[in-house]
């Protein structure tokens, strides 16, 4: 039997750096770097992703058959030095800035990789930024034929690509450029809101239904000059970014009612109309954007990634309105899915892997987006013992029962259970649950265990076979990895994750993609009738998911989270040694 060959995707240096190993082209393991180093967005090289994926599959770097990294820097650098000639003088500073960083890890790549992989020695290869976001989207997704559609801030130049996947094989066909950007843009409105870059987009976006869409033609007049195909032109006389250190400028700020919110200030009904006018806009550009992929390739199947790909919103309205009969979005869409493209890429392209037929309507090869550490429970014992923790191995369907029993009785738990999520949302392994039935555990979870701003929403987790009585999708309609919005029955009792404008963000559940989760939902429902809960990440503002059981407890100790479950575990707040003022740290916001 030959011997099996291993494939390290790696993206890094920008935001959310991760890594991922493929073993003969299936997903070995995949995890972002700010898990391990606990910083937010982690964006250096991903050093302890790296070690974690080898040690999953057991192998050392020495025995990997190449490495790839997520985009061409030498093209990139090529882009930034273009636009400083195009603006100088005006970008002097920022070029002073940025240089240095170009001088160190940003240029020297592959001396970086060989270094950090104890002098790896074997072949170390390069995709473009969008052809990663695409192979990620493509690769993983249950279509043999498909359109792609990529969109986020910039890669090299592409801001923006539309490719079509056919068997193994993958074509970028068309692409927007630099500085014409749908990501940056709605960047430069999350920024004027008074949210942070590359983090609080989707604060925007929650942030949208409770404003009036007023700006919306100003946008359409001023900034943009928008195309039937979804292209478009930026006026950068209202921006900085091209060679300044903020994202708007004083003309944008004058167009848009004054300067940009200070951050952790006042929410006002400028910064609910300004999100709800950028969020109308995206919605439209997105739909034309992916009605030219499906006209271009001929394909009713569309696959989507980038970061604008997280915009739930938008997906949600480009299944209402059937743009495409199937559409699959990959879950961890934004740079850190770029580590698994570069490797699937690579697979296919560089060592001419055949790709098998997909056969089925709906599985993807995602593994339930499941491919980060898992625990033992003789590990999670040692790591509570050595915690101090009080918690007795009651067996896991103990525990199931045990946190069903506590979320109908109203009280929220924490669960950790088995392999951590790859990418940005919680999917029933590092998980907060609570009752969506009852109206004050919106403002409960966002003020006494996440601690955020109060009009952030929480998204429902429903077992996949009930799902079309709670929200209005079709019968057939999964949304695994919670990237759609849909909107909430009439007579579903859910305040709790009904949002402003009576939607909500949902994860379908099954046993197969997510068994602890569907247990504990399936449970939920004996008891109450109702198979939904509220699912939100395992973590406080500014931390990323927790990846330890020391993690996980540390964040039950030091918020209001009544019970922790960490099947076979079950803990009570009630019962710990100590206090929580005694687990308490500084706040970092986001």
């Amino acid at each position: 039997m030959p011997a099996s060959r291993y494939v390290l995707g790696v993206s890094a240096f920008y935001h959310d750096s991760a890594a991922c190993l493929l073993r003969d082209g299936a997903i070995v393991a995949a995890a972002q770097e700010e898990r391990f180093s606990r910083i937010k967005g982690d964006e250096r090289f991903p050093a302890a992703a790296t070690a974690y994926c080898l040690s999953a599959a057991g192998i050392t770097a020495a025995e990997l058959d190449a490495v790839v990294f997520y985009d061409k820097p030498v093209l990139k650098l090529d882009r930034l030095l273009e636009t400083y000639l195009w603006i100088a003088p005006r970008g002097l500073r920022s070029f002073l800035k940025a240089g240095p960083l170009w001088a160190s890890d940003r240029l020297r790549v592959e001396r970086t990789i060989r270094h950090a992989l104890d002098d790896y020695r074997g072949r170390v290869l390069f995709c473009e930024h969008h052809e990663s976001h695409a192979a990620s989207a493509y690769y993983p997704s249950p279509f043999d034929r498909a359109a792609v559609l990529t969109i986020d801030g910039v890669g090299e130049w592409a801001t923006a690509s539309i490719g079509l996947g056919e068997g193994a094989e993958l074509t970028l066909t068309h692409e927007l450029r630099w500085p014409d950007s749908l990501g940056l843009l709605y960047s430069a409105f999350t920024y004027h809101a008074g949210f942070r870059v590359n983090s609080g987009e989707y604060k925007l976006m929650g942030l949208a239904p409770y404003g009036q869409p007023r700006y919306a033609d100003t946008i359409y007049q001023k900034l943009i000059d928008l195309r039937d195909d979804g292209s478009f032109t930026v006026d950068q006389r209202y921006f900085d970014y091209l060679g300044g250190f903020t994202m708007t400028n004083a003309a944008f700020s004058e167009l848009f009612g004054g300067p940009p919110r200070p951050p952790e200030g006042t929410l006002g009904q400028r910064e609910m109309d300004l999100a709800a006018s950028m969020q109308q806009v995206c919605e439209e550009i997105v739909r034309r954007m992916a009605r030219t992929a499906v006209h271009e390739t001929g394909c009713r199947a569309l696959c989507m990634a980038g970061g604008v790909a997280l915009n739930a919103v938008a997906n949600g309205k480009l299944v209402r309105e059937r743009i495409a009969e199937r559409l699959w979005i990959q879950p961890a869409a934004g740079d850190a899915g770029g580590a698994l493209g570069a490797a699937l890429l690579a697979w296919y392209r560089y060592f001419e892997a055949p790709r098998e037929a997909r056969g089925s309507r709906t599985s993807d090869t995602m593994h339930g987006a499941l491919l980060g550490p898992d625990y033992s429970a003789r590990e999670i014992g040692e790591s509570l013992a050595s915690l101090g923790a009080v918690s007795q191995d009651i067996g896991r369907r103990a525990v199931v029962e045990c946190a069903a029993e506590a979320l109908a009785n109203g009280a929220v738990v924490g669960w950790f259970d088995g392999r951590m999520e790859f990418g940005p949302r919680a999917l029933g392994a590092r998980s907060i649950l609570a009752d969506p039935r009852d109206p004050a555990m919106q403002s409960t979870l966002n003020h006494k265990i996440k601690f955020r701003e109060g009009f952030r929403p929480f998204a429902p987790s429903v077992l996949a076979a009930r799902a079309t009585e709670y929200f209005e999708l079709d019968d057939d309609q999964e949304s695994p990895y919670m990237l759609l919005v849909a909107p909430v029955r009439a007579g579903a009792a859910l305040p709790a994750v009904t949002h402003r404008d009576g939607t909500a963000r949902v994860q379908t559940v099954t046993p197969a993609r997510a068994p602890g989760l569907c247990a504990v939902l399936e449970e939920f429902e004996r008891r109450t009738g109702c198979a939904v809960l509220v699912n939100t990440s395992f973590n406080v503002r500014g931390e990323p998911l927790v990846c330890t059981p020391a993690e996980a407890y540390a964040t039950f100790m030091r918020t209001d989270i009544d019970f922790l479950a960490m099947p076979p575990f079950f803990l009570a707040k009630s019962e710990q040694p100590t206090t929580r003022a005694q687990w308490e740290r500084p706040l970092v916001l986001d």
